[in-house]
């Protein structure tokens, strides 16, 4: 993502104007587009004319549009089908914006074709500019941050992966942000019988053709910003894809996939389905490799909070309100919020959250803001969306009792002070 302009108040208000190149900066407008902001995009709109005679002239023109946001929607990029047909392309070729983002509203200034209050849904389009305003306090650090995180030049895709099992495979890129499944692969392959095999190893035969041309159509093996290409599976499928696609590149001389050669992780997963990308990143060989990513940090990090809440919860908590008392006593060493929760259409709600962030990074702890388009996201998601792991132990029900004896010390001395006064 481009920034074009920015200007940010004291009090937070203010504007920022970026122009979307790929599907990940599609997730980032999502995430920064909030009920109640101002945005400003091309858009077209079916315009209608009524002449002196009383016939209707109907067209649609391209005009720029500010909105006063009521509705944001995300629609991810949908992968294609088994096999397309198509022709393998380029591996480098430039990152395609299939996401939409769907931004609907109440139109804020008036123009010749349009009413000021007219409805009215504009799609962000990729390679666009778009304005995005907010009122005081809108432009908080976590906004400012992703809007910092999403402009550094170079970004890219950091691993490819390929899920397989015997005539299944899926095909996905994870960047810092972002999971997008590219194809899902399904070919049938029949059963093995001792009489005769040529059957079972013709089918074998289609499987890895199709999964050779699907590799080369979307995986970017040449891109420097690709760090290992990850073939997981369970048995010992992995091993023969890896060998029978080294065994194309040699064939057709493929130099700059024998080039790659070294990215290759092959990893033994317990299923050939996309959610086992969680027990991939985990390996050993990986996180040598990946250790630096943020996505590989954050699947660490919930690895570890699912153990400690396995063997010593007292320092494993979660839950908005229970992490918000750890936070209060600057317990928290590791605070683990997934970017679900600053989507809130409740103005108070974010802020909370914000100042859980804000606060666990001033007491010197670590905050790793899960993206929900990634399976370790989604994981925490089904655990509130918020966890923390202690620097010390805690025992809820004490510190909650503690916190009930304060409000009633409160409560008291606020009726002894009214009783006084009367």
């Amino acid at each position: 993502m481009k920034l074009i302009g920015k200007r940010i108040e004291k009090d937070g208000s203010g504007h920022v104007t970026v122009r979307p190149e790929d599907d990940e900066d599609m997730w980032h407008l999502y995430n920064l587009i909030q009920e109640g902001d101002r945005v400003r995009a091309a858009g077209i709109r079916r315009v209608q004319n009524v002449s002196a005679t009383g016939s209707v002239d109907s067209r649609r023109i391209r005009l720029n549009l500010t909105l006063a946001v009521t509705r944001v929607n995300w629609s991810p990029s949908t992968a294609p089908g088994a096999e397309s047909g198509a022709a393998p392309s380029a591996p480098n070729s430039g990152p395609a914006a299939n996401a939409t983002v769907e931004v609907t509203g109440r139109v804020a200034e008036e123009n010749q074709h349009v009413k000021l209050g007219a409805f009215h849904t504009l799609e962000i389009e990729a390679n666009k500019d778009v304005r995005i305003e907010k009122d005081a306090g809108g432009w908080d650090s976590i906004a400012l941050s992703r809007v910092e995180e999403s402009c550094v030049p170079g970004r890219g895709a950091e691993v490819a992966a390929i899920v397989c099992g015997e005539g299944t495979a899926t095909f996905c890129l994870l960047s810092e942000h972002m999971t997008v499944v590219l194809q899902r692969l399904e070919v049938p392959i029949p059963r093995k019988i001792s009489t005769t095999s040529s059957a079972h190893e013709k089918g074998l035969a289609r499987f890895y053709q199709s999964l050779y041309a699907s590799f080369l159509r979307h995986v970017p093996y040449s891109s420097p910003s690709l760090r290992a290409i990850v073939i997981a599976s369970p048995g010992w499928v992995r091993d023969a894809v890896f060998d029978f696609i080294m065994a194309e590149a040699s064939r057709t001389s493929n130099k700059p996939l024998l080039a790659a050669r070294n990215k290759f992780i092959k990893v033994h997963v317990n299923s050939p389905h996309v959610h086992s990308l969680v027990e991939a990143l985990k390996s050993p060989e990986i996180v040598a490799q990946m250790k630096e990513t943020k996505f590989a940090r954050e699947g660490m990090m919930l690895d570890r909070f699912f153990k400690m809440l396995a063997t010593d919860e007292m320092r494993a908590w979660y839950g908005p309100d229970h992490v918000a008392l750890a936070a209060d006593r600057g317990a928290i060493g590791t605070l683990l919020i997934s970017d679900e929760l600053f989507r809130s259409s409740d103005a108070a709600q974010r802020k909370k959250f914000v100042s859980i962030v804000e606060d666990v990074k001033e007491k010197g702890g670590e905050v790793l803001i899960f993206s929900s388009m990634h399976e370790s996201g989604q994981q925490l998601n089904q655990l509130t969306g918020i966890a923390a792991i202690l620097t010390f132990p805690l025992d809820v029900e004490v510190v909650e009792a503690e916190e009930r004896e304060a409000r009633e010390e409160e409560e008291r001395k606020k009726a002894e002070e009214n009783g006084a006064t009367e």
